[in-house]
């Protein structure tokens, strides 16, 4: 079982802990998870196709990211989830933190805060391993690909990341 800290609305662990996906949060309470932007040095980004069997935005585009696990910091859990999502190691890359932003579902038990964070890689397509159970496809987009995407309303997050797509 996977366990997630809860925060209080200063970004702040209470010293308390929620089953993942138990949507239990009191209004101001939170919990943390991360997006780990993956861009190539001529700045054009990573990006996934979520499977059809999601039950949450089935068939979008995304950035790889997931919850932070209880005791984890922030830059692990974004590593953590790099790594599982799509093979790359971003523990060493150019890079890194850019932004907190937080999003409030009142009523609903699922407050959060997402830790953004931009990485820059020079892979190849062999360097990429993805989940099967999460991904149907990839590519690597540019700026004006991911927004006509987004313009389609099917870039989960766009309108709360677009600033990590500019240089």
């Amino acid at each position: 079982m996977e366990y997630w800290d809860i925060y209080d609305r200063d970004k702040k662990p209470t010293g308390r802990t929620m089953k993942k996906n138990d949507w239990i949060l009191k209004d101001g309470e939170y919990h943390l998870t991360v997006l780990g932007v993956v861009c190539t040095p001529d700045h054009k980004f990573l990006i996934t196709k979520r499977v059809d069997t999601k039950p949450w935005a089935p068939g979008w585009w995304e950035v790889s990211g997931g919850g932070c696990k209880a005791g984890e910091t922030s830059r692990q859990a974004v590593n953590r989830e790099v790594k599982e999502e799509t093979g790359l190691d971003v523990s060493n890359a150019q890079g890194g933190y850019l932004f907190t932003y937080k999003r409030e579902n009142p009523g609903e038990g699922d407050n959060y805060f997402v830790d953004v964070y931009r990485f820059i890689v020079d892979f190849s397509k062999e360097d990429l391993h993805f989940q099967q159970a999460e991904i149907a496809g990839w590519k690597v987009a540019d700026v004006q690909e991911i927004e006509k995407i987004a313009k389609e309303g099917k870039f989960l997050h766009y309108d709360s990341i677009r600033q990590v797509f500019e240089f």
